[in-house]
């Protein structure tokens, strides 16, 4: 595996059309491929489609979307999902903002030679979502959120709770942009798998830490970047999970390197 590499590219399409002058409907079509070199298990295709809605309720702020996927994996199943939901958001004054969710998701798998129990994993979900946004001054803000799902699956050992706690600080340099997060999972299953471990219900927790800083190229390379407006963003994730079954215990550490622009074609 240590000398296995994964090429991954994504191509997205966004449009974007007024509905009066507080409303506008946004479209999303998207592919992604992936392949790997030797083992070949990461081999797949991804499509996906969105439909959202940004309006306005008195002084609530409202985006009803409708999502749907589908993955192609060379060596599995397909998979298809389903979600919908709506999310929204409303200001108290200059410096505070809540924000809360709902989602429904129903997740399907086809049976084929290669893997004939693929729709055990079939599962409806339920996702429920608070937020809240503060901001300190001009350059300082938090951001904290809490969350609840549940997935009911076919198979009912892969059926969960998750319980979610997400705290954010940031900070708009006139240098730079930097946005620090800590993030607790605590996933709690309902009923042993046998495959792993009979005679214990699984139950972990994740720690995610991350860190974004986000730059003009143009601070670095003023020929090259007069207007400002080529990004540079840079990224550090580290993820820790512990478990009462030594399987799903790991560490990851993730970088990432990109650059973004904007244009505008009209």
């Amino acid at each position: 595996a240590k000398f296995d590499r994964t090429y991954t590219g994504n191509l997205g399409l966004t449009a974007t059309r007024l509905l009066g002058k507080a409303s506008s409907l946004i479209i999303n079509v998207s592919g992604t491929g992936s392949n790997q070199e030797h083992d070949r298990t990461d081999d797949f295709t991804d499509y996906g489609m969105t439909l959202s809605l940004d309006t306005s309720l008195g002084n609530q702020k409202l985006s009803p979307y409708l999502i749907l996927t589908k993955q192609d994996p060379k060596t599995d199943a397909d998979n298809f999902s389903l979600m919908y939901g709506i999310g929204g958001y409303f200001q108290v004054g200059d410096r505070n903002s809540f924000s809360y969710g709902y989602n429904y998701t129903d997740s399907k798998a086809d049976h084929n030679l290669s893997d004939s129990t693929a729709d055990e994993t079939n599962a409806i979900g339920h996702g429920y979502s608070l937020g809240h946004d503060f901001a300190v001054n001009s350059i300082f803000s938090t951001s904290t959120s809490i969350g609840y799902s549940d997935s009911d699956a076919k198979d009912d050992t892969n059926d969960y709770e998750t319980y979610d706690f997400n705290l954010r600080i940031n900070f708009g340099f006139p240098w730079a942009y930097v946005s620090i997060g800590d993030a607790l999972s605590f996933n709690d299953y309902k009923k042993a798998d046998t495959s792993v471990d009979s005679g214990r219900i699984r139950s972990d927790v994740t720690n995610t830490f991350d860190i974004i800083l986000t730059k003009t190229v143009g601070d670095f390379f003023p020929s090259l970047d007069p207007n400002r407006s080529i990004f540079i963003n840079l990224s550090y994730e580290k993820v820790i999970s512990e478990a009462n079954i030594l399987n799903y215990d790991y560490i990851t550490d993730s970088f990432s390197l990109s650059f973004s622009k904007s244009l505008k074609l009209n």
